[in-house]
């Protein structure tokens, strides 16, 4: 699997295109504002078939570019159903903007413990509830890889003061990333890379975030 990081937007998102070199097939994760066009030229420049965009979360600054690379290459979107409406809506989840946003209708709507296939590999849906009532992420055992959204970053989690946080719903979250493997690679949805085994508070999170 092949990795590509587009940093881009007032919060320096991370946007990620993932494809496999067997197949050319791609997937496109959280497009943020402003990600398209240099999404758009990865795809273009290493002739990669985008075939879905997934999205950990809704927040206006993960889905931004969804609505025209959708429109482009005709391909689904999949939430959660928990963070559809806003995909749909953007701001409907209260959160303050300052651009406009396409909404779009989401196509797919992930499950805990669906199988989501990017050419030969298979990333597994984690729900992850916290940071939004939605909130998920998407794991590769065969990759050792997490896409974790806002759920975790190195050495902190996502804002629970936003309006549809679930404060109370995030420590079983960061507890079931826990349980992951310590040297599972975690791409967040801002900042750099860490791994699950370099987190050692994941499972006394409260202890550290909790009001």
């Amino acid at each position: 699997m092949i990795i590509h990081t587009i940093v881009s937007g007032p919060f320096q998102t991370n946007a990620y295109v993932i494809s496999c070199p067997a197949t050319l097939q791609a997937a496109i994760i959280d497009p943020a504002p402003g990600s398209a066009p240099a999404i758009i030229d990865y795809l273009t420049k290493n002739h990669l078939l985008a075939s879905k965009i997934l999205l950990t979360h809704s927040h206006w600054d993960h889905i931004a570019d969804v609505a025209p690379l959708k429109n482009k290459y005709k391909i689904p979107v999949y939430v959660h159903l928990l963070d559809a409406n806003n995909v749909e809506n953007p701001g409907s989840d209260g959160l303050p903007c300052w651009i406009d946003i396409e909404g779009t209708k989401p196509d797919h709507y992930v499950k805990a413990g669906e199988k989501v296939p990017v050419g030969n590999a298979t990333f597994e849906v984690i729900e992850t509830p916290g940071h939004t009532p939605g909130g998920i992420c998407f794991y590769s055992q065969e990759e050792q890889l997490l896409f974790s959204g806002d759920t975790l970053f190195k050495g902190t989690i996502g804002n629970l003061s936003f309006p549809t946080a679930r404060p109370s719903l995030m420590w079983g979250s960061l507890s079931k990333l826990a349980r992951l493997p310590p040297d599972t690679r975690v791409l967040p949805g801002h900042g750099e890379a860490t791994t699950i085994g370099a987190e050692e508070w994941l499972e006394r999170a409260e202890e550290f975030f909790g009001n």
